[in-house]
Parts: structure tokens; sequence; C-alpha cells
């Protein structure tokens, strides 16, 4: 859940996010070109279902065409700052680009790059197996290996989340980058679900609203999905409990109304 002085912070964030990033791209001479023409009314099924950029920005601006390319790349950073704050209501700890120290075994680091390259020939790990392999790992000589996660939160009772927040539809390389993250996580605090859990955070669904009709071929290769990656809705319960999800959508549906005039007044004559 969402409290009121929550949902206003958020609400705020949002509205200076829209304001920061039209400013970039008002028109100095030309309106900019159309990228397309029409819109669908029901998600897609080809991966191009963009809830959060539908819910906050008009139709008629997701047209445009330098405009949608760049804030389609700046808007995961919204969903970072979204989930800072809502954690908050829960959390002990709260933190985004956290800055996870430590040291590890060293050939628990040697190891953790062997099975990044095994994923990578072999696809479809079991990324919980993955952990228990790390864990096993001694060796009397430690080494620093810190590792940077999107959000990192800590409850009341010690558990701690690390968080790498990306795309929902990373290539390769981000895939196998994203592994070797997690599982050093796991490596540098020696520990395993449920008192250390890293995860893979995807903020929506690319395919829809089910996790069964998510298909991007990468992270289905790469990626364990069952016990690594959280798509969507998954992932906001852990911040905020049900309901989450369609509580932060709607708050970027209500900015996205009360600013649709000026965003088009702006990028389309000019304003």
């Amino acid at each position: 859940m969402i409290n009121p002085q929550v949902r206003s912070a958020i609400k705020g964030y949002l509205e200076g996010f829209i304001d920061g990033l039209v400013q970039q791209h008002k028109p100095v001479d030309t309106p900019p070109r159309l990228i397309k023409d029409e819109h669908e009314d029901e998600p897609p099924t080809d991966g191009g279902y963009k809830p959060f950029h539908e819910a906050i920005i008009p139709d008629q601006i997701l047209r445009v065409s330098a405009f949608e390319r760049s804030f389609s790349t700046k808007l995961g950073s919204t969903f970072e700052e979204c989930a800072r704050l809502i954690a908050s209501q829960f959390y002990k700890t709260v933190r985004r680009n956290f800055v996870a120290t430590g040291q590890m075994p060293n050939a628990a680091a040697a190891r953790i790059e062997q099975l990044v390259t095994q994923i990578a020939s072999e696809h479809r790990p079991n990324f919980m197996n993955l952990i228990k392999d790390i864990l096993q790992v001694q060796d009397d000589h430690w080494v620093e290996r810190p590792v940077v996660a999107d959000l990192y939160l800590e409850d009341k009772k010690g558990a701690r989340y690390f968080f790498e927040i990306k795309s929902p539809k990373p290539n390769k390389g981000q895939c196998l980058e994203i592994a070797e993250r997690l599982l050093r996580v796991h490596a540098i605090t020696q520990e395993s679900r449920p008192k250390v859990n890293a995860y893979f955070a995807m903020a929506y669904n690319p395919y829809g609203l089910r996790r069964e009709d998510y298909r991007h071929s990468f992270s289905l290769q790469y990626l364990d999905m069952e016990n690594e990656v959280l798509l969507g809705d998954e992932f906001w319960q852990i911040i905020g409990g049900k309901g989450t999800y369609e509580e932060l959508l709607d708050i970027y549906r209500e900015v996205g109304r009360e600013k649709s005039k000026a965003m088009m007044d702006t990028l389309l004559f000019g304003f």
C-alpha cells in the first residue's frame, strides 16, 4: 500500500521528471517527426506492452520519435526512485545504488566466472543451485569484490534484499552480467535465502499481464525465470505489498492526465 504522503512524493517526483524531459525536447523551429498513427487499446503480445509509458504520456506524445526514445531510456530511473519511496514505509533500511562491500573466497570469485561462462553455453540455469555451489567453495585467501545494487532493502528482522532493476528485455550480455552480480552478492554475504535475497527485478511485463506470457528469448535462455527474476507485480509486492503495482500505475496515469495538455503544447507546438 502507498500512504498519502508517499503518494504525494511520488507524484511530485514524476511531475518534475516529465517537466525536465519535456523542456529538453522542446522544438526550436519545426514540430518533431511523428513515428506512428495508431495506438492499440489492448496490450500487445509482441513484447511492446509498456504500461507505465502509456499511463503517464499521452498517445500523441508517444508518437514523437526523439522524445519517445529519450523517455523510454530514462523511465527506468523512475522505477528505482518510486520503489525507494514506497519501500521507505516498510523497511528499516532503503538505499539506491547501494555498494555491497566485503570479501569473498578467491576461489569463489573464480568459480562465479566459470558458472557465468557455463550459463552462456548451456543455458537455463538453476539459480538456487548456483548459490549453493558458490557458498560451498572454501579458500583461505579472501579478496574484495564489491558489487552495486540498484536498490537495497533491509527489513526489521534483518533479511536483506538486493535488486538489479533493468530492462525487461535484456540482451545476452546483460543477462550474464546480472547473473554474475547476483552471485557476487551471495558470495560476499556468505548467505542464501531467506537471509539474503538477490533478484533481477523487471518493473513490468512487456508481453502482457501474466507471467506465462513473457517470452523474451534471451531472458528465457540465460536466466532462471522462476528463482532469479521478479516480474512486474511480483517485484512491487515485495516493495510495498499486494496492490502496489496498480496503485503506482494509477499515479503514473494521474500525472499523465494532468500533464498531457502541457506536454502536447510544448512538444508539438513549442509553447
